[in-house]
């Protein structure tokens, strides 16, 4: 899709160019090289940071362990006001996994002129600005909140599809479908938008409207990435104490 700013038809102001992608053949496979490039430079830059903080771990840390500390005891915090106290010690790593991967793609989309890598198609950006990685995230979300429910309750737990009346069935089950739905829908376009804007500012007005949008795209990118890990946290949280179940 191609779009253009224009005056009179006659004079092109800046010009932008959306939809294009690196493909890569796979069997008879095509995928979107550019996601899976970024992708794969986001969970190097988690493994190495990892690795970089548990390496000579210290009494009183510092530096990259002294953040990635920090960051660990923000996910604990953030999955216990979810799940509980009792419920959120096994599910730490994976919406931890989330919060970061999403956090690390959206600023590294943000704040890297990976438009400077030249590609033979498409350009390399954030991975969450693409829908195919969202769904992904959002199917992997429905798949740990059914796992949950079914591991506590077994075949118990589809008896929330029926309570407190089965004429509610047809609506528990469009739940399921909208819950990775706005998931999905609500990261990819976020995302995208942010990085719409600013690439239509810097060609308009090149010096230094841009950077107060820039700003918010980073705060809003950090906030994508919490509301992400937040709710699939309370939805593992609903599957596990079901409909209308307290916590004690």
């Amino acid at each position: 899709m191609l779009s253009s700013f224009t005056i009179l038809n006659s004079f092109t102001l800046a010009e932008l160019e959306v939809g294009e992608h690196f493909l890569w053949k796979i069997g008879n496979s095509t995928v979107h090289g550019q996601v899976f490039l970024m992708s794969w430079i986001v969970i190097g830059v988690l493994l190495i940071a990892s690795l970089a903080a548990t390496r000579n771990a210290q009494t009183i840390p510092g530096g990259i362990q002294n953040f990635m500390e920090y960051a660990l005891e923000f996910i604990r915090d953030l999955t216990r006001n979810q799940l509980g106290e009792k419920e959120y010690r096994p599910w730490v790593p994976f919406v931890g996994t989330l919060f970061l991967f999403i956090f690390v793609s959206n600023w590294g989309g943000a704040l890297i002129p990976w438009k400077l890598i030249k590609l033979p198609s498409g350009e390399l950006a954030a991975p969450t600005n693409d829908i195919n990685t969202t769904v992904a995230l959002a199917l992997l979300t429905s798949l740990a909140y059914f796992y949950a429910g079914f591991r506590k309750k077994g075949l118990g737990y589809f008896k929330k599809y029926i309570e407190p009346t089965p004429i509610l069935l047809p609506i528990a089950i469009l739940e399921d479908f909208t819950k990775p739905l706005s998931l999905s829908f609500r990261l990819f376009g976020n995302i995208l938008a942010d990085e719409l804007v600013v690439a239509v500012l810097v060609l308009l007005v090149p010096l230094f409207v841009p950077l107060p949008v820039m700003a918010l795209g980073l705060f809003t990118s950090a906030i994508q990435a919490l509301v992400f890990a937040t709710l699939a946290g309370a939805y593992i949280h609903e599957a596990l104490e079901g409909h209308g179940e307290e916590e004690h």
